[in-house]
Formats: structure tokens, C-alpha cells, sequence
């Protein structure tokens, strides 16, 4: 009643706890794969902090009301695009050059947009956050299609375990830093764009770090 196993016998790793401890260590000794998985957490701390405070900030700040699921699967939708284009772009380009250039966007965009809401006090024009989250979630659906897989790369040979312990990992990271920016929310935008802004921000920071790593272990 279940799938066999893909993997010829010969190549198949046993299931034990010596086995899961190894992996982990490997994982996490590994710069490509424990930076990326970083990465991954970092940027998902941004998302869920959105997610935590969408309601108050679109009902309460904006008085959307019940219009408010409307907004919220409009922003959904730039996601589920976003990384359905990714899908192509991946196979003529490889994954680091949109992954990078999603990275650079967002953290500009953040940065910029949190000029703008400071200016107007925490409280931008409805049309300009709408415009705003759709090109910020429009990155983050290309970095969640690409950052699982840029951490799994030096892990083949361990890569059920290996995707166990990333999952574990991002989330130990994520779900922290995600709820200290929802808890920030303070009746304005601030909190959550300047959350975007310091994770966009860091993660690029990562991730140029990793590839000059990259490039130094190559040569």
C-alpha cells in the first residue's frame, strides 16, 4: 500500500538516528547549503509577519472591511504568477541570476517604499502599498521557488534528510522573526515595510557572501 522506493538497493541509506545526526552536522557545516537555508528562513520571517498583520493593517488602518479577502488573494495571486513564470525563466537562466536580481529588487523596493511611508506618516495611499506588495510578492514568489533548491544542490546524497533539515531550520528561524515584526505593528506600515527591508536587506548580504565562498572553494 505504499510507493516503493526509487532507489536501487545498493544506494539506499538506512533510517537511523547516528544517520539523522550526520546529515545534520553536514547540513550545517555545509556554507552553501546552511547559508541558504538562513536565507530562507530570513525571507520567510518577512512573509509571516505580513501574514500575522495583513488583517489589522488592511481592516483597521485601510477600512477595507469585508473587502479585505479581495486585497489579500489579489497579493496572493503576484505570488503564484510570479513563481509559475519563475518556472520558466529557471530553465534558460539556472537559479542564482533571478534568485539574485529578486534579492536586489526587493531590498530597493523596501528601502524605497519605507521612504515613502515615512514621509506620509505610516499611512501611504491604498493604491501605492497594493502596488507595492504586488512587486514585493511578486520577489518572493521567485525566492521561494529558488532558495529550497539552492540549499538541497551539495546535498544529493542526503536529500530526504537533508530537506528535513532545512524545513527545520528556516522555521526555527522564521517563525520567531516573523512574529517579533507582526507584534511591531503600531497602526502604521513602518514596522512591516522596514521588516521587509532589513530581511530583504541581510539576505542579499548572505547570499553575495555565499557566492564569493562558492567561488573561492571552486578555485
Amino acid at each position: 500500500f505504499r510507493q516503493p522506493e526509487s532507489l536501487p538497493e545498493q544506494q539506499r541509506v538506512p533510517f537511523r538516528l547516528a544517520r539523522l545526526r550526520s546529515a545534520s552536522v553536514e547540513v550545517c557545516t555545509n556554507p552553501v547549503a546552511i547559508g541558504y537555508t538562513l536565507i530562507t528562513g530570513i525571507i520567510f520571517s518577512a512573509f509571516l509577519g505580513y501574514l500575522s498583520s495583513s488583517q489589522q493593517l488592511f481592516q483597521q488602518q485601510y477600512g477595507l472591511g469585508n473587502q479585505f479577502p479581495l486585497y489579500f488573494a489579489l497579493l496572493a495571486s503576484a505570488i503564484g504568477l510570479s513563481s509559475f513564470i519563475n518556472g520558466r525563466i529557471v530553465m534558460r537562466t539556472g537559479m542564482h541570476q533571478p534568485t539574485l536580481i529578486a534579492l536586489i529588487a526587493l531590498t530597493l523596493l523596501s528601502i524605497l517604499f519605507y521612504c515613502v511611508s515615512v514621509a506620509s506618516h505610516g499611512h501611504p495611499p491604498l493604491w501605492l502599498l497594493t502596488a507595492y506588495f504586488i512587486a514585493a510578492f511578486a520577489c518572493i514568489g521567485i525566492l521561494f521557488g529558488n532558495l529550497n533548491a539552492l540549499a538541497m544542490q551539495p546535498l544529493g546524497h542526503i536529500a530526504g534528510i537533508g530537506a528535513s533539515v532545512i524545513g527545520s531550520l528556516s522555521t526555527l528561524i522564521s517563525v520567531p522573526c516573523g512574529i517579533f515584526i507582526a507584534r511591531s505593528y503600531n497602526g502604521t506600515v513602518l514596522p512591516l515595510v522596514g521588516g521587509f527591508a532589513v530581511c530583504a536587506g541581510l539576505a542579499l548580504m548572505l547570499m553575495l557572501s555565499i557566492e564569493r565562498i562558492a567561488r573561492v572553494n571552486v578555485n
